[in-house]
């Protein structure tokens, strides 16, 4: 008999979990460039092949929860309210995706890794700030077609890279003084704060 569709659903989402904890384990443990994919399929007790299907590559495994915080980020700037202006609709989308960051990067030690990991590993850098480059036109884009009178795509990037570069730098402090993930979410907050109203 095929499982239900829910019931499927939760499963691999168990699996991608057990995977990123697996690997933030060996992350540390081990340093980034010696942990193998083999070894982490192992530490989550499954194939080799199964963590294929949940990640293209072992740098995917630090974005794990990315697409689905683009989504959020996007929703809200589709669904924006009647004379709701482009910062506000903007600091909202910002609003769910650090809410999003503080119930799973957070508490998983995900963020605390990429933030570590952004300077000291050439090749997860660089997958790191492409994802971040790609979101970052996919939500100016988004916000574009919410505000065509109003922004034109240099406007609307330009809105997008102040309040993404915002919230990045103020997480990555944060984390690098060793904040609670509490102190990371509300470091990320005031950042969007300054750059959406200029204080």
């Amino acid at each position: 008999m095929a499982e239900e569709p829910g019931r499927r659903e939760r499963k691999k989402q168990r699996t991608r979990e057990a995977l990123v904890a697996a690997a933030v384990e060996l992350f540390e443990k081990r340093g980034y460039e010696r942990t193998t994919i083999a070894e982490i399929a192992a530490a989550a007790d499954v194939s080799t092949r199964t963590f294929f299907l949940h990640f293209p590559t072992k740098e995917d495994v630090l974005l794990a929860n990315a697409r689905v915080r683009v989504d959020l980020g996007l929703r809200v700037i589709g669904g924006r309210r009647p004379g709701e202006e482009p910062g506000d609709v903007l600091a909202r989308a910002a609003e769910e995706m650090i809410a999003d960051t503080w119930d799973t990067d957070l508490p998983s030690g995900l963020a605390a890794l990429r933030a570590g990991l952004i300077t000291s590993s050439p090749v997860a850098q660089a997958r790191l700030l492409q994802r971040l480059l790609s979101a970052q036109v996919e939500l100016a884009e988004g916000l574009r077609e919410a505000y065509p009178d109003e922004l034109d795509a240099v406007s609307a990037a330009a809105l997008v890279g102040s309040v993404a570069g915002a919230v990045g730098a103020a997480a990555l402090t944060s984390l690098r003084q060793g904040d609670s993930p509490d102190q990371v979410r509300d470091a990320m907050r005031r950042g969007a704060g300054i750059a959406v109203h200029h204080h």
